[in-house]
Parts: structure tokens; C-alpha cells; sequence
């Protein structure tokens, strides 16, 4: 069963904690797509995974051609052609589509990161979600910058 996790930013930019999440889902061994609500904002992620640390590198791409090979893919529509563990959901990317198309469900976690500004949209989320029968878990950062789980509903 797929667990949606929200991860409320509240101490660092999505540029910020992006990277180290997807850093985190490698070590996993997880494929990660992650999608945005418009083809611009890719473009920025695209760069800011390239520069964000000089001691790491991300493999990522945003062309289809290639992308199965690819362990993260960067994507503006519901597609998943890696075959991704975990769907991150970013400005105001809606998770529903996502999980109702079997071929676009992620095998294991779909993350919805959002910033203050977005928190309205985060809970019309959940709300849609609460009908589905998914696990769904609220993490929000502390003083420290750590993701605490602060609510989970299971169905």
C-alpha cells in the first residue's frame, strides 16, 4: 500500500531540502520521479540539482529519451518511466492523478512538499485523500531543520 507524505517546509527552501530528500531516496535504492506544476519551475530544479553541492551529484534528467535509465526523473505530467519508488510532488503538483493511473503510481511513497504559501492547497489535498484508503502522514521540520511526523491517518 502507498503512504503519501506531506513534508511541510518550514526552515528550508524547496531548492534546500529537494536535494537532500533525493539524496536519501538513493541511498534507498529508490527511482524518484519528481513532478512540478509547470514546465518552467523544471528548469529551475534542473539547475538547482546540478548546483547545489560541488561534493555530490544527483543523476537526474527531464527528457523522456533516456529517462528508464535514469534514477531521477524530473517531470511536469503523470508520467513515470523509470518506474519510480517515490512520486515528490512540488508547487502545487496534484498527487490524485498520479495514483489513479496504476502505470504513474509510484511503488512505494508519494511525497507533496509544500511551503507555507502553499499550505491551503496541502490540505485540499489531504482532504481528497482522506476517501482513498491510503496511509497519510503529516511531517513538519523543527528548529533543527528534521522532519518530525506530527499526524498520520490510516484507513
Amino acid at each position: 500500500m502507498i503512504e503519501v507524505a506531506f513534508y511541510h517546509l518550514t526552515k528550508r527552501s524547496l531548492e534546500q531540502a529537494l536535494p537532500l530528500l533525493l539524496e536519501r531516496s538513493l541511498a534507498r535504492g529508490w527511482r524518484v520521479v519528481v513532478q512540478a506544476a509547470s514546465a518552467k519551475r523544471l528548469e529551475q530544479i534542473d539547475d538547482a540539482l546540478w548546483s547545489y553541492s560541488a561534493a555530490s551529484f544527483l543523476p537526474h534528467s527531464a527528457s523522456i529519451e533516456g529517462a528508464t535509465n535514469q534514477p531521477i526523473y524530473l517531470t511536469s505530467d503523470v508520467d513515470n518511466p523509470n518506474g519510480a519508488d517515490v512520486r515528490f510532488l512540488i508547487d502545487g503538483a496534484r498527487v490524485a492523478p498520479s495514483l489513479a493511473d496504476p502505470a504513474s503510481r509510484p511503488r512505494e511513497r508519494a511525497v507533496i512538499l509544500f511551503e507555507d504559501a502553499e499550505r491551503d492547497h496541502a490540505r485540499e489535498q489531504w482532504k481528497e485523500l482522506l476517501q482513498s484508503g491510503l496511509t497519510l502522514a503529516y511531517w513538519q521540520e523543527d528548529a533543527d531543520g528534521k522532519f518530525h511526523k506530527v499526524r498520520e491517518q490510516k484507513p
